[in-house]
């Protein structure tokens, strides 16, 4: 058992949940950004330190499991830098809200465990200077008994079981834990197990949805066949009426045609015949000698 208090809370604490292989579980009171030692490039100029959710990010890569458990809403710089970690935003890093959480707590794999009176903040944890820390004092532990005894109250916080019978659940809880899936501590081995056997699920799972997409694929098909051929058929029987009504519409044009012909013909005959006759008269009054006039 080690006795931490000012800077010794970055340097044992911090520490050791920038080197986590497995998990990382945080219980505080308050959730506020924090930053720690490390180079980043920010928009003025290269600077020593870094948000500790950076290395979360990191540390989400790296299949760490990442847990907060908190009392009131994190504070807007957390959030803002949060919001940008679209691999921690995404379950990477679980947040659980409970006003009745006023412990505060770092579990590091399983293995080591910081009780006392530091929040998740840069005044309690971070990398603050001497003259702007906050005054706080704890104890970091890798006792089983003591492990067991924190990781059994934070689960059960975690997972809702204390809900039932907390008084703000009707009254100032606007999310109550119990609402979210039920879950246990288990080790990394367990959780190894389990990934590989929800992984052989999902393909399992994922064969006959596989199967009915195509079978659904299938029936759409036959469906857009079925109705293509009928469409065909429809196309095919009104076809030859089409055709039919073009040739007696084409018979009418030209049947009117040659009406229009005939008549044509008939009055250029009758013009003709009233012209001859008019000639045939012209020519007979020439011919006729005109009366002797001698006595």
């Amino acid at each position: 058992m080690q006795l931490v208090s000012g800077r010794g809370h970055y340097e044992a604490v911090v520490a050791a949940v920038l080197k986590a292989q497995r998990s990382v579980w945080v219980a505080t009171a308050n959730l506020k950004q924090m930053m720690v030692e490390g180079r980043r490039v920010s928009v003025r100029a290269r600077s020593r330190f870094r948000s500790v959710l950076d290395v979360f990010d990191e540390l989400a890569a790296a299949g760490v499991e990442l847990r907060i458990l908190h009392a009131s809403r994190p504070s807007g710089p957390f959030r803002e830098r949060f919001d940008a970690l679209p691999r921690l935003y995404e379950g990477g890093l679980e947040l659980r809200e409970c006003p009745r959480v006023h412990l505060k707590a770092v579990v590091v794999d399983g293995a080591l465990v910081y009780l006392g009176s530091a929040n998740w903040t840069g005044a309690g944890l971070g990398a603050k200077g001497e003259g702007r820390r906050n005054f706080e004092v704890g104890i970091l532990t890798d006792d089983d008994e003591v492990l067991d005894t924190i990781q059994e109250l934070y689960d059960r916080i975690w997972r809702g079981a204390e809900c039932a019978a907390c008084s703000l659940r009707d009254d100032g809880c606007e999310a109550p834990l119990d609402l979210f899936s039920a879950e246990r501590v288990v080790t990394a081995s367990q959780r190894a197990r389990q990934g590989s056997v929800a992984a052989e699920g999902a393909e399992t799972r994922a064969e006959p949805a596989a199967t009915k997409r195509r079978s659904a694929s299938r029936k759409g098909s036959k469906t857009r066949t079925a109705k293509e051929t009928a469409s065909k058929k429809v196309a095919a029987k009104e076809t030859p009426a089409k055709k039919t009504a073009s040739k007696k519409a084409a018979a009418k044009k030209t049947a009117s045609k040659r009406t229009a012909a005939k008549r044509t013909s008939a009055t250029e005959a009758a013009a003709k015949r009233t012209s001859r006759k008019k000639t045939g008269k012209k020519t007979a009054a020439k011919q006729t000698p005109e009366p002797s006039t001698s006595a």
